[in-house]
């Protein structure tokens, strides 16, 4: 099988509030997807349909094939549903040994090296009562883990993690669907750590699915030529309407076939070109490109 998630026509509803809206997505078995979307788009919804925390108003959502209200399913995944909460007087490393015992024992010789990768063995001995919320967060990716699941979902895993932290937790989730083969679904607005952790992300508007694909297309979408010269004006008017300035620089909306012919008439009309390299967009553009009509509609 190729795909981890399915839904079709999915919808969910409380009272007069439509949190989902009949919401089609595939989501593909292998490497890291990002579900985003502003608070109400309905990720958390999603999520805890996809886990049978909820059940849907209308259509379908399949999980590795099947529902999880199935507990052959709900056994092959793992979930981090907003802050995590551990009984405050068990220390890190007895959480895990509960949670396996709960699960049925049989990994707890995985936990140390589970409590090194989240960057918990200095306090895998501490009550968790005094953990931080980024703490919290290390040691409930530890428990969505720990018993090998070929999917996991984590809502906002890096949610009150300094900078070094941050940086660990991307590293965890890309080592996890690069060499541990697990599918990583996650929500998070922290934007541009998507963009450097995610192979494909779903934009969610308002419950609806409004833009999705991988990161390097949608990120290449509106590829530029920008340049560093030593005569701007002169660059601006060899590009015309091709042409604009930004910051010192210029940019040359032009394709790539056409740089060639553009660095040549640019030195043919005395402009030194210093140095030329392609951007595209960043996936932050592109997330308000896609939600800005209902953001300002709901700030009016």
């Amino acid at each position: 099988m190729t795909d981890v998630v399915q839904t079709q026509s999915l919808t969910k509803s409380y009272g007069a509030v439509q949190a989902l809206g009949g919401l089609d997505l595939i989501i593909p078995r292998g490497g890291v997807y990002g579900v985003l979307g502003p608070n109400g788009a309905g990720k958390s919804t999603l999520f805890r349909i996809l886990l049978g925390l909820i059940r849907p108003s209308s259509g379908t959502a399949t999980l590795l094939g099947g529902s999880a209200l199935d507990r052959p399913t709900l056994r092959r995944t793992g979930s981090m549903i907003e802050t995590p909460r551990f009984p405050p007087y068990l220390t890190a490393r007895q959480v895990l040994h509960w949670l396996d015992r709960a699960h049925g024992g049989g990994r707890a010789a995985d936990i140390p090296g589970w409590l090194e990768r989240v960057g918990l063995s200095d306090a895998a001995d501490r009550r968790v009562r005094g953990f931080s919320v980024g703490m919290m967060q290390r040691l409930g990716v530890a428990a969505a883990l720990l018993h090998r699941p070929e999917v996991v979902i984590l809502d906002e895993p890096t949610s009150g993690m300094d900078p070094p932290g941050i940086q660990d937790m991307r590293a965890l989730i890309r080592r996890l669907a690069d060499e541990d083969g697990v599918t990583v679904i996650l929500a998070s607005h922290q934007l541009a750590e998507v963009q450097r952790v995610c192979d494909r992300v779903a934009i969610l508007n308002k419950g609806r699915l409004v833009r999705e694909g991988a990161v390097s297309e949608l990120t290449s979408l509106g590829e530029r030529l920008r340049l560093l010269v030593d005569r701007p004006e002169a660059a601006l008017g060899v590009l015309g309407a091709k042409g604009a300035g930004e910051d010192g620089a210029v940019l040359a909306a032009i394709g790539r076939d056409e740089a060639p012919a553009l660095i040549r008439a640019l030195v043919e009309n005395g402009v030194g070109v210093i140095e030329a390299r392609w951007v595209g967009t960043d996936l932050e553009s592109i997330f308000f490109s896609e939600t800005q009509a209902e953001t300002t509609h709901a700030a009016d």
